[in-house]
């Protein structure tokens, strides 16, 4: 799914409105009757009080026309025009003659005003300010979004929290809605998932208002939403006839004395993923509890009892995983770079990998193309330096994707795969992910079905949402607390499963025409 800026639905809209020969307020009223079908399923009726406070743009238009459904289905509403400026656009002020057609005249808030009361128990819709918001609001704005979010009533915000921008960071907490529940048109917003901005929104749904799909399917953007849609068309599924050795031979390289656990995750984690064969190369401290844990793999030793001293093999790997608890012992830091010089096998770079190069970024030019790194927060920080915010930190991934053609994996509650100028944001995983060894297993993930024949992008993409959804599976199983790596690994097949589960309705319906 497309993530859109605010210029491209701005252009979706007026492409639609020429194509189906229709005015722009009938986009109004598509908007307002979604809205209010989704409220009208919930509420059916119900006597709640309902707020609307509503801005005096296409955002407060909405809000406008949603409030003469709600009064004609009998509901209880009191509504607010958020009078911040001089300005009106003309779609708000055709739906607020509609709305005084109907004797339902609202409130006008500005400065000098007092703000209405607001009950614990009520329901607010926020149509304050939309998509377009280019400054902060007024101080008197600001002082009743904090009233909004004091009330502890039900925030419903329409189609982004107003005060909250779409492709940068809001000055002050307080000028910015915190919605329970956004309603979004037809794409969420980039804001959404990242990590300073995506606080304000608690859950979030699309509606459909009838924008014209060629015109969103052919424009191109600069992120994606991905979700099963998204990932099922990547499966490969297995031949009849095939044999371990059409599934890649992975080499995994890493581990040190306290550190061969990391190492074990990651090996395990790229077999469950379908991986054919798997050696990896270990100080000799690791050998019997690597033998011993997993006892598929084969295992080769450096001279060295507790690090990687030297990176040599006779094997011929598919891919390569390399970094996972190696550490940054100057012996292993050398092993580390004598190999990255001379190899050209695709290649997954984790943990320790990634902290030797950042220590060493003339190693970044003797990487194979689309290399994977797969860092943690204060990993990626060491390979970009710092960043003003969430919005910089991707344009600076973006950028040294480009430089150096690699595929980065900025990890976080929507885990971020970058590759040249688009990001592809996942949908899977939870907080109780946040454990010890999740990023090894991740990284044996993507290693696992690079080996498979999997693109490198691909198998990023589809590793980081086969991850999430493992831990979702965990999780439904055992709660948030018990979540652990090798947990994790144990429900990767699980999480195949669910990727091509049918809904239970759809099973039942052929259950009954057999």
């Amino acid at each position: 799914m497309k993530i859109f800026t605010s210029e491209q639905i701005y252009a979706a809209d007026r492409f639609t409105i020429e194509k189906q020969q229709i005015t722009s307020d009938i986009l109004m009223e598509r908007a307002s009757v979604q809205i209010f079908e989704w409220m009208n399923s919930r509420l059916q009726g119900a006597q709640v009080k309902i707020h609307l406070f509503c801005g005096i743009g296409n955002n407060g238009g909405d809000g406008i026309a949603l409030a003469r459904h709600l009064q004609e289905h009998g509901y209880s509403i009191g509504v607010y025009v958020v009078n911040y400026s001089e300005k009106r656009s003309k779609d708000f002020l055709l739906n607020l003659d509609r709305l005084k057609e109907r004797k339902l005249w609202p409130e006008f808030l500005d400065s000098e005003c007092e703000f209405p009361e607001l009950g614990r128990d009520d329901i607010i819709v926020d149509a304050i300010f939309g998509i377009g918001l280019n400054r902060d609001p007024d101080n008197w704005v600001a002082k009743l979004i904090q009233h909004i979010n004091s009330s502890s009533a039900f925030i419903l915000s329409v189609d982004i929290p107003s005060g909250l921008y779409m492709e940068q960071l809001p000055s002050s907490s307080d000028n910015v809605i915190r919605a329970n529940h956004v309603l979004s048109f037809q794409a969420p917003k980039l804001a959404f998932f990242l990590p300073q901005t995506g606080v304000y929104i608690n859950q979030w749904e699309l509606l459909d208002i009838g924008l014209d799909a060629e015109f969103l399917y052919k424009t191109k953007t600069g992120y994606e939403f991905i979700g099963k849609p998204e990932v099922l068309p990547m499966y490969r599924p297995r031949l009849k006839f095939s044999h371990k050795g059409n599934y890649g031979h992975s080499l995994i390289i890493g581990g040190s004395y306290g550190k061969i656990g990391a190492v074990q995750l990651a090996g395990k984690a790229c077999l469950e993923i379908g991986g054919g064969l798997l050696t990896a190369l270990i100080p000799e401290c690791g050998y019997t509890t690597l033998q011993t844990a997993l006892p598929e793999a084969m295992v080769i030793t450096c001279d060295n009892d507790d690090l990687i001293d030297d990176i040599s093999y006779e094997i011929q790997p598919t891919v390569i995983g390399v970094g996972m608890g190696m550490g940054l012992d100057k012996v292993s830091i050398k092993a580390f770079s004598a190999f990255i010089e001379k190899n050209n096998i695709p290649l997954v770079v984790d943990a320790d990998g990634l902290n030797i190069i950042s220590k060493n970024p003339k190693l970044l030019k003797n990487l194979p193309k689309q290399t994977v790194l797969t860092p943690h927060p204060k990993e990626l920080e060491r390979l970009l330096g710092k960043w003003n915010d969430d919005f910089d930190k991707l344009e600076k991934a973006k950028s040294f994707s480009k430089k150096y053609d690699c595929i980065i994996v900025i990890k976080g509650a929507h885990t971020i795969v970058v590759y040249k100028d688009v990001g592809f944001i996942n949908s899977t995983g939870n907080p109780g992910m946040a454990t010890a060894g999740s990023g090894d297993v991740l990284a044996g993930m993507i290693t696992g079905l690079i080996s498979q024949g999997y693109e490198p992008l691909s198998a990023a993409i589809f590793g980081v949402y086969l991850h999430g959804l493992s831990g979702d599976l965990v999780v439904s199983d055992n709660g948030y607390e018990a979540v652990t790596s090798s947990k994790l690994v144990g429900h990767i097949g699980k999480a195949f499963m669910e990727l091509f589960r049918r809904p239970e309705q759809e099973q039942n319906k052929e259950t009954k025409e057999v």
